[in-house]
């Protein structure tokens, strides 16, 4: 990831997509960049860390079933979450309570990506 200017606080936060319709922006905590590298480079996500994401432009989009779908296709569960914020990492393991549906209702907190090594709860914001 290349640094666009550096910080002084505990946050990395990356601009998106070129694309304006969707940009996506996103920040994180340091677990939260550690877990997003990791899914980013297709490796297994750190254990016993939690880490703390938001993205309140919202998403333009993406598989809750398939973490590395790049378009919506028939099957693939393309979901809109709108702005949000994301618990991801080893917090998995105390998602047992929350909805794991594919075809999950993006205004309710859900799992995003069940199943995965890369599942997270995903909670919507106002």
């Amino acid at each position: 990831m290349r640094t666009l200017r550096e910080g002084t606080g505990q946050w990395t936060c990356m601009p998106g997509h070129a694309d304006p319709a969707n940009p996506d922006p996103m920040c994180g905590d340091k677990n939260a960049i550690e877990w997003a590298s990791a899914w980013m480079n297709h490796k297994e996500p750190p254990v016993n860390k939690i880490g703390f994401m938001y993205m309140l432009r919202g998403d333009g989009g993406a598989s809750n079933t398939d973490p590395y779908a790049t378009k919506e296709e028939p099957g693939n569960n393309w979901i809109k979450t709108g702005a949000h914020v994301m618990i991801v990492g080893s917090g998995a393991k105390m998602l047992d309570g929350y909805p794991r549906d594919a075809k999950a209702d993006p205004t309710r907190p859900y799992v995003m990506w069940p199943g995965t090594q890369y599942e997270h709860l995903m909670l919507p914001v106002r």
